[in-house]
């Protein structure tokens, strides 16, 4: 298996080195001898000065990868959804590979250093590339410090379409991830590892928040009950129960995903009445994947 340096390498090369993105004839040269320095001099100073410079030698032009160079990531990095990323962004964390990093310590304090340095897409570029780096363990609390960030770009760069979070995060921190990007309106169904990592109570705190909503006559995403249905008590089947048979069809359709994935009698009761919408699921013409991440207004459902 090709190790993460080499991989961003093969796609760098394969857009630096053909005349994609600014400068594109010197960018490839530019960066394997910035690589190669790095590492020779022990190059802190080096790392700043590449790493800031990353777009103006590199252009911000989309990665844009083939299906053969996506397959290259294995394990859990298959996960890893690269489709928004830039050449800058890729470039920046190929530089920061390639600084030494045996002694862990003195590694994480340089990272350190870069976040707090970074402006906003260099920020997105190292929390989108987390699962990339070494020292997997002493990131957690970085992650959950994106988790918590008021800035929405870096919050999308942790939460979605990265299986960081689902392998290192702690349940609260998790719970957290979710929650905030029902808050934000953010596509549920890009967070890796939703169904996996559901659990009791975030369950009860998605089923309250949708409580919440209801009360108000507000509309609540069709997507939080994706993680309500594979963990929901009677309280939450009840309300599953009494979505199906509301007269919203993204509300029906969310109803019985969540309740075709809970094992509580009264959600396979239900699903036993709901023969068609059951075939309709086990077809795929009633999935997730279908659903808007955004709840319809008011104003719109009325319309």
């Amino acid at each position: 298996m090709l190790v993460n340096a080499d991989i961003l390498d093969n796609w760098l090369r394969a857009r630096l080195g053909s005349g994609v993105g600014a400068r594109a004839e010197s960018a490839w040269p530019w960066l394997a001898e910035s690589v190669r320095t790095i590492p020779a001099t022990g190059g802190e100073r080096q790392l700043f000065l590449t790493f800031s410079s990353a777009a103006r030698r590199c252009g911000k032009s989309a990665l844009s990868l083939t299906a053969a160079e996506r397959a290259q990531l294995t394990g859990d990095l298959r996960e890893l959804d690269v489709s928004a990323w830039t050449l800058d962004q890729a470039v920046r964390l190929r530089l920061l590979l390639a600084f030494p990093s045996t002694d862990a310590k003195a590694w994480l304090a340089v990272l350190d250093r870069l976040f707090a340095a970074a402006d906003l897409g260099e920020s997105v570029a190292l929390y989108q590339g987390l699962s990339l780096l070494p020292h997997a363990k002493q990131l957690t609390a970085r992650a959950a410090e994106g988790v918590r960030s008021s800035t929405r770009g870096v919050f999308i760069a942790v939460a979605l379409g990265n299986p960081f979070p689902a392998k290192m995060l702690d349940e609260d921190a998790w719970n957290q991830l979710v929650l905030k990007a029902v808050f934000v309106e953010a596509d549920l169904n890009r967070i890796v590892g939703l169904d996996a990592r559901g659990n009791t109570r975030l369950m009860r705190m998605l089923c309250d928040y949708a409580r919440e909503r209801l009360a108000a006559k507000r509309p609540v995403p069709p997507l939080l009950w994706r993680g309500v249905g594979a963990h929901a008590d009677d309280a939450a089947v009840a309300d599953l129960v009494k979505l199906a048979n509301s007269s919203n069809e993204i509300d029906q359709h969310a109803a019985v995903l969540a309740l075709s994935a809970c094992s509580r009698p009264a959600a396979k009761k239900e699903m036993a009445a709901r023969k068609e919408m059951g075939r309709a699921i086990s077809a795929g013409r009633i999935a997730w994947a279908n659903l808007p991440a955004v709840a319809a207004t008011a104003e719109a459902a009325s319309a």
